[in-house]
């Protein structure tokens, strides 16, 4: 029987540094990876604001260093998917392509894409539709794409296209972004050099083609509802995420989606059941950071080796 002391799922920032405390603290965890090893973080092509890296990094390479520190610290990684859980009982059971049992659980799933969910975007899914422009961005060199969004992710993301496009469109609902300053002004510099053309107080209609690949899309406007079309042959989502939280549904006590947890107080990381605490994206929708979800890594192996010292005695 697969039977650990400690469990981790997930190999996002929170996941990657709740295993090297825990590790560090002698609890021995075990690492599941899930679909998306390295966590979402992997598709971010700049992360300039990671204290001590004052020239930026990419993701994939601040993964890849996470991974290496997991690894030199002799954790063992399963690869592997969790969709079925009971943690009502203990010890816990997660079902993946092996069942797992273990004493405490350290949810660390993160966040997936969230999609405008029309119909058309739903077809044109890998036909021009996209979430991730790092990925994807290559194909459209010297073509039109859109981008819809007005955070920090999107604004990231037009950036990147604008370099590598023929001419970027960004599509956003309101007048203004939520983003920060520093990131406003790289835009801006290239509105102002006509590189990325801005339709604020805009939404996506319709994703129109020939059914093979996106040709335009369909904007209407909330001032007046006036329609106008644009020609692109790429459009990638940016709108936020959803929390990979479905499988811990009416065990969990969760908030729109996103795993309650104690925080403000001692052992702010755990959850509705004593033994298991949760980190990262599949809990904070507000801060969304890779520093915050790697400090609340940091705090959900210390609550676990403050459960097991309490357990212990």
């Amino acid at each position: 029987m697969n039977y650990y002391k400690l469990i981790i799922l997930g190999t996002g920032p929170a996941g990657y540094t709740a295993a090297i405390y825990a590790a560090r603290s002698n609890i021995k965890p075990i690492l599941i990876t899930g679909n998306s090893i390295g966590g979402q973080l992997i598709n971010t092509n700049n992360i300039e604001n990671w204290p001590g890296e004052a020239e930026g990094l990419t993701g994939q390479l601040l993964m890849e260093r996470m991974y290496s520190h997991v690894v030199k610290l002799k954790v063992k990684l399963i690869f592997d998917s969790i969709i079925k859980t009971n943690l009502l009982e203990k010890p816990f059971y997660l079902l993946g392509n092996e069942k797992y049992y273990c004493d405490s659980l350290i949810i660390a799933t993160g966040s997936s894409p969230k999609y405008l969910g029309l119909e058309s975007e739903g077809f044109y899914k890998g036909k021009g539709v996209s979430t991730c422009a790092i990925c994807d961005g290559y194909f459209y060199h010297n073509k039109n794409v859109g981008v819809i969004g007005g955070g920090n992710s999107a604004l990231e993301e037009v950036l990147f296209l604008s370099d590598i496009a023929n001419k970027t469109h960004l599509i956003h609902r309101r007048n203004y972004f939520k983003a920060e300053a520093i990131t406003i002004k790289k835009l801006m510099f290239k509105v102002l050099n006509k590189a990325i053309v801005l339709h604020l107080n805009h939404i996506v209609e319709e994703i129109l083609g020939n059914k093979t690949y996106v040709t335009n899309i369909k904007l209407k406007s909330i001032i007046n509802n006036n329609i106008k079309k644009i020609s692109v042959d790429g459009l990638f989502i940016a709108i936020g995420n959803v929390p990979n939280t479905s499988v811990f549904k009416e065990q969990l006590l969760l908030n729109k989606g996103y795993i309650k947890t104690r925080t403000g107080f001692n052992s702010s990381t755990a959850t509705s059941i004593p033994g298991v605490y949760a980190a990262g994206d599949a809990v904070d929708s507000y801060y969304r950071q890779a520093i915050t979800s790697a400090g609340s890594g940091c705090m959900a192996a210390l609550d676990t080796k403050a459960f097991f010292n309490s357990i212990c005695g």
